[in-house]
């Protein structure tokens, strides 16, 4: 595939630009640029397939990036067009799909015992597997479909499910929902933004770049701490209810 110039400035030099605050700012924009770039080539060497596969990955409960892989693919798309949305959307439902089922079958088989002794690896702590079986209890259809959405539950909804004997035919119905909404509806939503900011030009593209990313970190800033705020509530709730008798303790 012919290399791709101009979408992703090449990194020069891992320092951080200036002192104080902007030097984090330049940590950050060079850490940026270091995560895009290697998607790029990614994208460019392997194509649908490496979406498939570290979706699928982190469905399975490995933390990896896979939001920003598909965010990033489809602006990729709308920059270039050397990738089609249509398969970049279907290549994430896939990997959503194929690897929440191979997470699921790990966590059946291998049970809460083996996850309470060493999930912590993986950051399955002992506080995580309690307000997985907290949740799942009373929220289990809803947990599975809406954890797409939250980074932290997304990683572990699956292994979640099956340790918790979630039945597979419900788990698989909300699973495959909630990979469509997310997976999908991130793929084109980033596609038609990013289309949107290549038609404007001048200052205009200016300003609603800004817009956008003002947007994008609100939102994000928004749901972090609510996401924070939400799940100390919850694990609160689920440590009363196993110090209860009859509670579930871990």
């Amino acid at each position: 595939m012919v290399a791709m110039r101009g979408l992703c400035p090449p990194v020069r030099s891992a320092q951080p630009v200036g002192p104080g605050p902007s030097g984090h700012a330049g940590w950050a924009a060079t850490e940026d640029r270091t995560l895009l770039h290697h998607f790029e080539y990614l994208f460019q060497h392997y194509g649908y397939g490496v979406i498939t596969f570290i979706v699928m990955l982190e469905s399975m409960g490995l933390p990896l990036p896979a939001e920003t892989l598909i965010i990033s693919a489809s602006v990729y798309c709308a920059a270039t067009h050397r990738l089609d949305i249509q398969w970049v959307a279907l290549a994430a439902v896939a990997g959503a799909v194929l690897g929440d089922n191979i997470g699921y079958l790990i966590g059946r088989r291998v049970g809460l015992p083996l996850l309470q002794k060493y999930g912590a690896r993986i950051k399955l702590t002992p506080d995580r597997l309690l307000l997985g079986r907290f949740l799942f209890r009373h929220h289990g259809s809803g947990i599975v479909f809406f954890g797409r959405f939250i980074a932290l539950l997304r990683v572990f909804v699956a292994l979640l499910a099956g340790a918790n004997h979630m039945p597979w035919p419900r788990f698989m119905v909300f699973n495959a929902l909630g990979g469509l909404c997310w997976a999908g509806g991130y793929a084109t939503g980033a596609y038609y933004l990013g289309r949107k900011v290549t038609e404007v030009s001048g200052p205009a593209s200016i300003g609603l770049g800004l817009a956008v990313a003002a947007g994008l970190v609100a939102s994000a800033l928004f749901l972090r701490r609510n996401e924070q705020r939400l799940t100390q509530e919850a694990l609160r709730e689920a440590r009363a209810d196993a110090a209860t008798p009859g509670g579930s303790g871990i």
